[in-house]
């Protein structure tokens, strides 16, 4: 047991009053998990084996993949337990662990739609100087300040979850540990963590939502310019995917701030699909809307695929 805690484990929550249907709720969730890892998986192998994608756009949809597949493996494993075998017992260390990753991931995923923005901004509007602004060294650079400012940040309201002590219930409302849901059953002065989370949020998920907005209206204003109807197309045709990757995701992640937030009349149940809206959607369409949309990404997976089927 931690220092000034009262047990070592939390309770986690499927769905409650719907306990005797888990089973038959659990196989969407096996379904869309097994979905997700299947895309996600394809997407970085077809980057890592394809050379024709070994570019700046690509490396980034490969950070994106990865992350998704990190966010998916993390809240899995409990889902699943808690659906299939009624597993609702997790220890102090692990919950705290998955919550740390949970939130770290969903800021890298922020951090990279966002490097993925600035990249088609310099694809666009500086075409010229593309390939000497995205080096390689310089993609790996920016990768790892995406990184570290996703895993770094969450340090501080994580830190002290294991110190605090827990002497309300020690259930939880979701299958898998969320900083908000934990922080609720402790005994001790959480000020910190609750006004820290929300400077985080608005720092990176409002700002960074904010820069892409504003790079797209700078695209928007380059295209323009473009004599060419075609050009001008052909152009904006190259940021669809990203588009519609950025709108998934924030629009996911307005619909549950607004749900936590002003959702108190609102049924528990609604709470919980939206949460699992937010962790399984974006992974689930992300290599859906780039295989549907990128033709090179199609061209590739038919390759891949019918390369190794003729393999002996």
């Amino acid at each position: 047991m931690w220092p000034n805690s009262s047990f070592s484990s939390f309770l986690l929550t499927g769905f409650p009053g719907l306990e005797a249907a888990h089973h038959w709720i659990s196989i969407p969730f096996f379904f869309v998990y097994i979905s997700v890892l299947f895309g996600n998986v394809t997407l970085l192998l077809l980057i890592k084996e394809d050379h024709n994608l070994h570019e700046p756009m690509y490396y980034f949809l490969a950070m994106l993949a990865a992350t998704d597949l990190g966010l998916t493996l993390t809240t899995m494993p409990t889902v699943l337990g808690v659906l299939w075998l009624d597993h609702r017992e997790i220890g102090n260390v692990a919950c705290f662990s998955q919550a740390y990753f949970i939130h770290s991931l969903s800021f890298v995923e922020s951090g990279v739609l966002l490097a993925m923005a600035y990249d088609r901004f310099i694809a666009i509007c500086n075409p010229l100087r593309y390939t000497s602004i995205l080096t390689n060294t310089r993609v790996v650079k920016i990768g790892l300040v995406v990184l570290m400012r996703g895993f770094v940040s969450v340090v501080p309201p994580i830190s002290p979850l294991y110190f605090f002590p827990y002497c309300h219930s020690h259930v939880l409302s979701h299958a898998f540990c969320l900083h908000q849901d934990v922080i609720k059953l402790a005994c001790a002065d959480t000020t910190f963590n609750r006004l820290y989370p929300v400077v985080l949020v608005v720092l990176i998920f409002v700002l960074d939502s904010m820069i892409i907005l504003i790079s797209y209206v700078l695209i928007l204003k380059s295209v323009l310019s473009i004599a060419s109807r075609d050009e001008r197309a052909k152009a904006l045709n190259t940021c669809v995917s990203h588009i519609c990757c950025v709108l998934v995701f924030y629009i996911t992640v307005i619909g549950l701030s607004l749900i936590h937030r002003f959702g108190k009349d609102v049924p528990h149940i609604v709470h919980l699909i939206m949460s699992y809206v937010y962790f399984l959607f974006p992974p689930l369409m992300n290599p859906i809307i780039y295989s549907v949309k990128t033709k090179q990404i199609q061209s590739g997976i038919l390759h891949l695929f019918t390369t190794h089927k003729v393999r002996p």
